[in-house]
């Protein structure tokens, strides 16, 4: 047990609540091992109808906490080094979710970025608030959309998903149930009385959820699309970047401003990855997103980027290459190859 993550049963509800206010729920090693330890009691249980995952305070989870896997840059990779162990576990948490044998309830709330996105996406039932704030920016990180994002960002309609890919642009609660990156939207004043109904519900989930469900409203980046699309259906990343120097509109303003803050290496390898989801299910898309991570982690922009946003917080990172032309397909191929003995085992 930790006192970032706290376990309750109410009746046939097994609850995890994020406890971790001042990091905005980022998941620690510690956090994702008291949940496993906490499913290894719960799965067999028949008793246990359905879980709840929750966050406390300002947010439901902002993500793996990436500054305590900086720290661990020098640990040789293999079992007991942090980094590789966090995301080791971690990703089986999320193929563990997305199996659950029964209803996986997140009620989300704020910042759900990253690896919180994970945590509900990848389950079956994923209820966004009027607060929700959905992104996946770990292309300024010196990173990639991970925790099965290769896959669930592919499904999203139309080119939307690539767009939030090498943007990191936020999707609201709208945005969010009109892409199915959440099944149902509730108000948060109702989270609670929800949790309540669906303790005492004696029969399935749906119908309490479909109770408190209410319009989300309409979707900015549903509007979008058209342009979206026209924009992200090119073939490379650099042709990406041409059409949004085509485009009228300040959204492509804000998007080509974003793609020229991120790695461009990063860029490329979300590009890759996101090309790849479409055929892939939860353990491919994870086992091929550890590789790659596994060797971003040996490389340098990732480093580089969690001190220039996270550590020294002057967002100048010093990328390894200075433009897309530099990444060449040998450095993107790179981070597609065998990594040997240290491959996910799922």
């Amino acid at each position: 047990m930790t006192d970032s993550i706290r376990f309750e049963r109410r009746a046939g509800l097994g609850i995890a609540t994020l406890d971790r206010d001042k990091a905005l729920n980022a998941l620690t090693l510690d956090m994702i091992r008291a949940f496993h330890r906490k499913l290894d009691e719960w799965e067999p249980d028949s008793s246990v109808r359905a879980v709840v995952l929750r966050g406390a305070g300002r947010a439901f989870c902002a993500g793996g906490d990436v500054r305590l896997v900086a720290a661990a840059r020098n640990q040789p990779p293999g079992p007991g080094d942090y980094k590789t162990d966090l995301f080791t576990e971690e990703f089986r948490l999320i193929q563990r979710l997305h199996r659950f044998p029964r209803p996986w309830i997140a009620l989300t709330h704020g910042i759900t970025m990253g690896g919180g996105a994970g945590l509900s996406v990848n389950g079956s039932h994923s209820v966004a608030s009027e607060s929700t704030v959905v992104a996946m920016p770990e292309v300024f990180i010196g990173s990639f959309p991970d925790v099965g994002g290769s896959r669930f960002l592919r499904r999203v309609p139309g080119r939307i998903g690539l767009y939030l890919a090498l943007t990191g642009g936020r999707a609201d609660s709208a945005d969010a149930v009109h892409l199915e990156l959440a099944r149902y939207f509730v108000q948060q004043a109702r989270f609670e009385e929800l949790v309540a109904a669906l303790a005492n519900a004696p029969g399935t989930v749906e119908p309490v959820l479909a109770r408190f469900c209410s319009d989300a409203g309409p979707s900015r980046l549903a509007t979008l699309r058209p342009a979206i699309d026209r924009c992200f259906g090119a073939g490379s990343v650099e042709a990406i970047v041409a059409a949004l120097r085509q485009e009228q509109g300040e959204w492509a303003k804000e998007a080509l401003a974003a793609m020229e803050r991120a790695s461009p290496l990063s860029l490329k390898l979300a590009f890759r990855l996101y090309e790849r989801g479409a055929r892939l299910e939860i353990e491919e898309a994870l086992r091929l997103e550890f590789r790659v991570m596994q060797h971003v982690l040996e490389g340098h922009d990732f480093y580089q980027g969690v001190r220039a946003v996270l550590v020294d917080k002057d967002h100048k990172p010093r990328w390894q290459h200075a433009s897309l032309e530099q990444v060449s397909e040998a450095d993107v191929a790179r981070h597609f190859q065998s990594i040997g003995n240290r491959e996910l085992k799922l």
